[in-house]
């Protein structure tokens, strides 16, 4: 082997490596394991998640470990609805959330697998703080169950669904407000 062919596999490896090692560092896979966000997701889908987001919005499909004592290893992925400083109602299967300005808004789910069968109000979210529901409002353990995802313990935003093949894509949603 000549010294030119040498130096090309080389720097070949090189960037295989940087490459891998940046992957990694950035993206993380998920899988599904409970009927929290059908029909969005189900048991055995797998996802791709970005670990280098450190801004959330309404709408994202987040992964967090909750602070929930006997939970705190377990992952959670739920849909973010309410943000820092706002407050979430839920009445007669409507959500409702207060912005910090006061200004109310009724979202529109088209995700979510049924309206909820329960009423709740959140209180105001705390700083560092989201109030995430699972698309499956009925058959969740979320924030109507009297806890928040917590920014330190958010793992990443979901990218998208990359199994099975026929689910691929993202799920994030963009609220008009």
């Amino acid at each position: 082997m000549n010294k030119n062919a040498l130096k090309d596999i080389l720097i070949t490896l090189l960037y295989v490596v940087v490459i891998s090692l940046a992957f990694y560092s950035s993206v993380q896979s998920s899988i599904i394991t409970g009927p929290s966000m059908q029909n969005t997701y189900i048991a055995g889908n797998r996802l791709f998640l970005n670990k280098l987001v450190n801004e959330y919005n309404r709408g994202d499909v987040i992964a967090f470990h909750p602070q929930i004592e006997g939970r705190e290893k377990e992952e959670y992925i739920k849909r973010i609805i309410g943000l820092p400083g706002e407050q979430v109602d839920i009445v007669s299967g409507v959500v409702t959330v207060t912005t910090a300005d006061g200004s109310r808004h009724v979202l529109n789910e088209p995700y979510i697998k049924e309206s909820p069968k329960y009423n709740h109000h959140s209180g105001v979210i705390p700083e560092g703080c989201y109030y995430v529901l699972g698309d499956n409002r009925n058959e969740s353990f979320d924030s109507h169950d009297g806890y928040f995802a917590e920014e330190d313990f958010i793992v990443g935003r979901v990218l998208f669904n990359y199994w099975p093949f026929s689910k691929i894509g993202s799920s994030n949603y963009e609220f008009d407000f």
